[in-house]
């Protein structure tokens, strides 16, 4: 059995504490996502007219059992969350599950 030492302690890692105090920068351009939203299928249209009028949103694909495909863009991480919040509140709207996330660099 391998026994590794650390100059730091699991608590100041978990905590945080053994990061640098350098600010974090925000990257300029902005987040996507891209996010699976499940409905009834016969609430696909209603869900999909709703979707599509938030900010950022629009539908990549879409299956005949209540799928929705749905990409964002926001500005930032905030932006971001919001509208998933938004989303999974929307009347009719079973799940909304964040699938993949990048940073557009631009």
């Amino acid at each position: 059995m391998l026994n590794h030492r650390t100059s730091f302690d699991r608590r100041a890692l978990i905590t945080g504490r053994v990061l640098t105090a350098e600010p974090v920068v925000t990257p300029p351009a902005g987040e996507i996502a891209s996010i699976i939203v499940q409905t009834r299928p016969d609430q696909l249209d209603r869900v999909a007219s709703d979707i599509l009028a938030l900010d950022g949103c629009e539908i990549h694909a879409r299956d005949i059992k209540g799928k929705l495909i749905v990409v964002v863009d926001a500005p930032d991480a905030g932006a971001l969350g919001a509208t998933m919040n938004r989303i999974g509140l929307l009347p009719h709207v079973h799940s909304a599950c964040l699938v993949f996330h990048a940073i557009d660099a631009g």
